[in-house]
């Protein structure tokens, strides 16, 4: 059996895990990987895609994380996300229909500021349902 860590996910909204797991699959910028117990001191910054944690109060669970950076170090693993969201609380269908109506803003947007703000929305969106597998 695997031994286990300290791993917090914090976001600018709320902290959502803080358990001892025992392994954390990472979405990094320079590809996943994988935090066990004992893991060498590491940083890394976060690409679009889901994070996969096993073990604590929950057998595995994945959450959609966008931005940030991941740190391991000798307290555990600490990943501090500009957005998480757990994935059974985002609606495929809801993502699908808000990507529609983000098209439609940018091919109605009157100026450049508006039409780079509804890219900016478009571009987040569509990272969400990649990361879902419907992309």
């Amino acid at each position: 059996m695997a031994g286990s860590f300290h791993f917090e996910l914090v976001s600018p909204e709320r902290l959502l895990i803080s358990d001892e797991v025992e392994a954390v699959r990472v979405p990094g910028s320079e590809g996943e990987f994988e935090v066990l117990e004992g893991h060498a001191p590491f940083l890394s910054t976060l690409r679009p895609g889901l994070m996969t944690v096993r073990g604590g109060e929950k057998p595995e669970r994945q959450i959609f994380v966008r931005g940030g950076f991941a740190d391991t170090g000798p307290n555990g693993l600490t990943v501090l996300a500009e957005e998480a969201i757990p994935v059974e609380e985002i609606d495929r269908e809801v993502i699908a229909s808000q990507i529609s109506d983000a098209e439609d803003d940018v091919k109605d947007a009157k100026d450049e500021a508006t039409r780079d703000e509804a890219e900016r929305s478009l571009e987040h969106l569509r990272d969400v349902q990649r990361a879902l597998g419907h992309g």
